[in-house]
């Protein structure tokens, strides 16, 4: 049985109540609203975006933007009717509403297996007889691993696209080189990143991250690199041990995995801090709990 190729959409949060996440769909039609019955659902007490939104919908091997609100469907800040999509647009549901950005890919399909032809079982044989164990020979001393001979880096067309909170950058060639200096090619103003950081190269039919910084900041999935490594679909990139960090998805894509909010109880905060926080110069009245909180995470 032939298999059968399934476009899969991919919808990236980069503003709202869902960011950071990443919803995939290979339905013909996808709903986008606040209604329990749509694809894409958004928080009931979200009043900008309608019980039904919008739909995306596959026309071959296209796909349809429909906007279904009267609060308007905008494509790349444009305010559309219905258009068709690519890769890389960003999509934005009401004014100053949710956005997301739309990226494709091909899976192929797994082929169906046939089980009506399976062979009868075999009958049970004897189990075989067992000659005495002999010891086992002494293991033999192994050499330490060299490291993997550093690959040359070379211009090269395919695709890549970065998405770092609301930014959301393309590029058709590679190499790519990421930092806090002017002449990088995807600026990050981290305070872990120094001006030349990383670089994001094409090489053996697959993508690599270096690292620039000679120190080991960089690593792939929890580990340091020592030069260069390979960046696989699902790989966990970490620029250096306090962020930025991404998910490495197929196609060329890295998409910014969100760190959350810390809490911190009261309890555990010094009792000068705890004072302040509770307490009004000149007054002892304690502030709402709404104040506290406010003052906690700003």
């Amino acid at each position: 049985m032939a298999n059968i190729p399934v476009i899969v959409i991919q919808l990236i949060h980069i503003e709202g109540p869902l960011k950071g996440e990443i919803q995939d769909f290979s339905d013909p039609e996808i709903s986008i609203g606040r209604h329990s019955s749509c694809h894409v659902q958004f928080p009931k007490d979200l009043r900008i975006i309608s019980r039904e939104h919008a739909r995306i919908i596959r026309e071959g091997n296209r796909f349809k933007l429909m906007n279904l609100s009267q609060n308007g469907t905008y494509l790349n800040g444009k305010r559309i009717p219905e258009a068709y999509l690519k890769d890389g647009d960003v999509l934005m549901f009401a004014q100053g509403g949710p956005k997301v950005s739309f990226l494709t890919r091909i899976e192929e399909g797994r082929p169906a297996v046939d089980i009506s032809t399976s062979a009868s079982p075999e009958p049970p044989q004897a189990p075989p007889i067992i000659p005495p164990a002999e010891p086992p020979p002494a293991p033999p001393v192994q050499a330490k691993p060299r490291p993997a001979p550093e690959i040359s880096i070379q211009n090269t067309q395919v695709p890549l696209i970065i998405q770092y909170g609301p930014t959301l950058r393309s590029f058709n060639e590679l190499p790519v080189t990421i930092g806090k200096g002017p002449g990088c090619d995807f600026i990050l103003d981290h305070p872990s990143l120094l001006n030349q950081h990383a670089q994001l190269f094409y090489s053996q039919n697959q993508y690599w991250i270096k690292d620039l910084t000679g120190q080991q900041s960089v690593s792939v999935n929890g580990q340091p690199i020592h030069i260069q490594a390979p960046l696989n679909p699902d790989s966990r990139l970490s620029l250096s041990p306090q962020g930025p960090r991404f998910r490495f998805l197929e196609g060329g894509r890295l998409a910014e995995i969100e760190e959350p909010v810390p809490e911190f109880p009261s309890d555990e905060l010094p009792m000068e801090e705890r004072s302040s926080i509770f307490t009004v110069p000149g007054k002892d009245e304690p502030k709402k709990k709404g104040s506290i909180f406010k003052k906690l995470f700003s």
